[in-house]
């Protein structure tokens, strides 16, 4: 069966580390995979591992853009005449069902969440474009099921990831003091996480370090507020290593589908503190992390610092983690689960 994943980019967020680790495991399964993005450092990884990549510019929104990035889609369907298209999120979905017309090419969206105010419009472009809809919690099944789209829930995987160097290592590279609790955020820098709140968390915290792991519009922003303790990390290609080095890891979005990073954190069996929204819970249900209410500085740090100064309550925490991730979020289920669907609905057999 042949795959196709249309994604916007394929940088450091979630939904692009979903993508790649489909695109590696879909062979196993028999698939061949291609996937179609803006680039990024995965895609990059994916190219060396001999999966197909295509270059489509980044539509965001505009006609003109969405115009060049359905032509290079195009581009890519004629050129690896998929079986399946899986197009990640809503725009994604719109710009693969331009490319396709008229070929009679089964496209599924793969819905990785929206803020609650658009569930609406994006439900209006599903039903127009995608032959078919996998959501990645249950709670933005619900969500969706409410605006008028039903799906099939498959929740996130973590695909396995070891760490490159160890804890010290990092450290040391970073400057970092080796004994001195760390938080690591895994977020774009874009008004959804929330880094505001985070940072108004960490005001109220000392001797600690908070790193943020990843970029985007609002770094600037957040730079100037000169918050003690923060380090900017930027882009990092080396997730499992910064989860090695950190001791817990915290997200304070508005909202989230099925968040991989928080996922990525269990597996490596480092407590999450998370705000309590859409498929975080259900992330968190098996344990390995604390929920606070979203937009709340003061529950994120308080929260935060009962992990960062209790070590035995973050190694059983982390145990806990790790147990639930593994039994809940297996990536040979997931791509089971993906297979037997794409054949249903009209792949190859």
């Amino acid at each position: 069966m042949r795959v196709l994943h249309v994604i916007a980019e394929m940088g450091t967020g979630g939904a692009e580390a979903l993508v790649a680790g489909m695109a590696r495991a879909g062979a196993e399964f028999g698939w061949h995979s291609a996937v179609a993005s803006g680039g990024g450092h995965r895609a990059d990884v994916l190219r060396g591992h001999g999966v197909p990549t295509f270059s489509v510019p980044v539509a965001r929104r505009r006609p003109v853009g969405v115009l060049r990035a359905t032509a290079a889609t195009r581009a890519a369907v004629r050129g690896f005449e998929p079986e399946v298209v899986l197009a990640h999120n809503v725009s994604a979905s719109m710009v693969a069902r331009l490319a396709l017309v008229p070929k009679k090419v089964l496209l599924v969206t793969v819905f990785h969440g929206v803020a609650e105010r658009d569930y609406a419009g994006a439900a209006r472009v599903l039903r127009r474009t995608s032959g078919a809809v996998v959501t990645v919690a249950e709670a933005t099944a619900a969500r969706l099921r409410a605006a008028g789209v039903e799906s099939v829930v498959i929740p996130n995987a973590v695909f396995p990831q070891e760490p490159r160097v160890d804890r010290a290592t990092v450290r040391a590279a970073l400057g970092a003091d080796q004994d001195v609790p760390v938080a690591l955020c895994l977020a774009r820098m874009e008004p959804q996480k929330r880094h505001d709140v985070l940072l108004d968390a960490w005001s109220r915290i000392e001797g600690a370090e908070l790193w943020l792991a990843g970029d985007g519009s609002l770094r600037p922003e957040l730079e100037r507020r000169g918050v003690r303790g923060v380090r900017f990390l930027g882009n990092r290609p080396d997730v499992a290593d910064l989860l090695a080095a950190c001791d817990v890891t915290v997200l304070t979005s508005d909202w989230e589908g099925m968040p991989v990073a928080v996922l990525e954190s269990l597996a490596a069996g480092r407590p999450v503190v998370a705000t309590d929204v859409d498929g975080v819970g259900e992330a968190l249900a098996g344990g390995g992390g604390v929920v606070v209410p979203p937009r709340d500085p003061a529950a994120t740090a308080e929260a935060l610092g009962s992990l960062l100064f209790d070590e035995p309550r973050r190694v059983a925490m982390g145990a806990a983690g790790r147990a639930a991730v593994t039994a809940a979020h297996d990536p040979r289920v997931l791509m089971r689960s993906y297979d037997e669907l794409l054949r249903s609905w009209g792949g190859r057999r």
